[in-house]
């Protein structure tokens, strides 16, 4: 027992450090050794059980022998009497196996086999069972040479006014010794043959490890510049070929994942790259002429500013969606108020006006600032490249949130549909214009919405292009879904 004063995380923080000092001495074998000690000390406990009840059992076959000839013969002897028959001397083998004595009433022998002639009553305190039926006891301590124990069957004969009883032993020592014996032999048996099965055992996990290890050298091999390789797979169809299966998988994925952000690496550097330079060109051309007035350029230098901020921004926001893609969403937002609120934002623009169509409350699970981010981006997009008309519904169906942005411009071939959610992508002219976005728009929109598990297309054949954003709605269980989100309501 534990000290009754220390606080109970001190004695389990005691616990697991002990755990832990004793773990190591075991992780130091090698998965093969451990493999074999464990089989090893599986089978010596096995072959150590059925060698007790191998024991047990060969004892209770002996013992059951002496006891069934005993019965026998004391039956004989009884049926003899009964009779009248005369039974004196009554026989015995010459070596004192079988003792044979027929007591009175007043406990006096009348008759016993030759090798115990002359001795008084060897089991008197053995009683028979009732019914003239047979009872056999073990008799310990019989003083007859050196045997000393007996099972002995006792049975009454007789008149009711002098009952008699017949008793016949039999010395257990020679089933004592047989069984001492097959001690002896599973003795000296059972380490030869644990050892065998240890050699076994190391011998064929040494052969089911071959392919482990094979996997493992060509994994070490493989680094960061040469993810393409991939391993050497066993022809079973195994557990160690199925874990083959799944490295490559995820070599696949590894080689994938690099490529693409070495790709988005190279796209931010040649997209910051434009900005930059046209930064750094004002900069240097105002330094050599430090006295001339630069106000007229001023503006396309705040212009360029601008841009590089939002791409910085926009590159942030991507580098914080794929650090965090597992996060749980737990906060609630009210969709519709954030389309709204985007809406508004831009019927203060010129040129294009916005139109807000069927608007339904829309509550779901998630991030309220990368949402509004995703709405914006949808209404940005469709704005730079409308040629005058805009128009946003929310609406629900199937637990789902519906968010569509339809625009009249010169819409999306089908081809294009998919590759307008990568990152830097530009359609040259199947968008009619383009005013200088950086490509991560949509992008950032597909991240999100993937983050909030739900997922965005380009849907229907125009004229222009319509992008649906689909996001679960959150439901909670004592509260009953919205109305909007009944689908019998929204198929009428």
């Amino acid at each position: 027992m534990g000290n009754p004063t220390t606080p109970p995380a001190l004695r389990g923080a005691s616990a697991t450090s002990r755990t832990c000092t004793r773990l190591p001495r075991w992780r130091g074998f090698s998965l093969r050794i451990r493999l074999t000690l464990a089989a090893t000390l599986i089978a010596a406990l096995g072959l150590c059980l059925a060698g007790a009840l191998l024991v047990v059992s060969q004892r209770a076959s002996l013992i059951r022998s002496l006891d069934d000839s005993a019965r026998q013969r004391a039956l004989i002897i009884a049926a003899a009497l009964d009779k009248g028959r005369t039974v004196q001397p009554l026989p015995a083998s010459g070596d004192g196996d079988d003792v044979t004595q027929i007591v009175d009433h007043r406990g006096r022998v009348i008759a016993a086999s030759g090798n115990v002639a002359g001795e008084p009553a060897l089991f008197r305190t053995l009683k028979p069972a009732p019914g003239g039926e047979p009872s056999v006891h073990t008799a310990h301590g019989v003083p007859l040479g050196d045997q000393g124990t007996y099972r002995v069957a006792a049975v009454s004969t007789g008149s009711a006014q002098a009952p008699e009883t017949v008793y016949v032993g039999r010395a257990t020592a020679q089933a004592d010794h047989s069984v001492e014996e097959l001690i002896a032999e599973l003795a000296a048996g059972l380490p030869v043959l644990t050892a065998l099965l240890a050699g076994a055992g190391w011998y064929i996990t040494g052969r089911a490890l071959v392919p482990v290890e094979r996997l493992r050298r060509q994994a070490a091999e493989i680094t960061a510049t040469d993810l393409h390789r991939r391993l050497d797979l066993p022809h079973a169809a195994d557990e160690v070929g199925r874990l083959g299966a799944t490295l490559n998988d995820l070599l696949a994925r590894l080689d994938e994942s690099t490529a693409h952000q070495r790709q988005f690496v190279a796209d931010a550097a040649h997209e910051l790259r434009s900005p930059v330079a046209a930064v750094r060109a004002e900069l240097e051309t105002a330094a050599r002429h430090p006295h001339a007035d630069f106000s007229a350029r001023l503006p396309d230098l705040l212009e360029e500013t601008v841009r590089l901020g939002q791409l910085i921004d926009d590159l942030v926001r991507l580098a914080r969606l794929d650090a965090t893609p597992g996060t749980t969403l737990t906060a609630d937002v009210d969709l519709d108020d954030l389309v709204r609120a985007e809406v508004r934002r831009l019927h203060a623009r010129p040129g294009v006006a916005v139109v807000r169509g069927r608007i339904r409350p829309a509550r779901v699970r998630g991030d309220a600032d990368a949402l509004s981010r995703a709405v914006r981006n949808l209404l940005d997009n469709a704005i730079r490249y409308a040629r005058r008309r805009v128009e946003v519904t929310l609406d629900t169906a199937r637990g789902e949130a519906v968010l569509s942005v339809q625009d009249d411009g010169a819409g999306i071939a089908p081809a294009d549909r998919e590759r307008v959610f990568e990152r830097f992508t530009r359609l040259d002219d199947a968008r009619g214009r383009d005013v200088g976005g950086s490509g991560l728009g949509l992008a950032i929109v597909r991240d999100v919405t993937t983050h909030h598990g739900g997922r965005v297309a380009v849907e229907g054949d125009g004229p222009g292009a319509r992008l649906v954003l689909r996001l679960p709605l959150a439901i909670y269980p004592h509260k009953r879904v919205l109305p909007s989100s009944n689908p019998r309501r929204d198929a009428r």
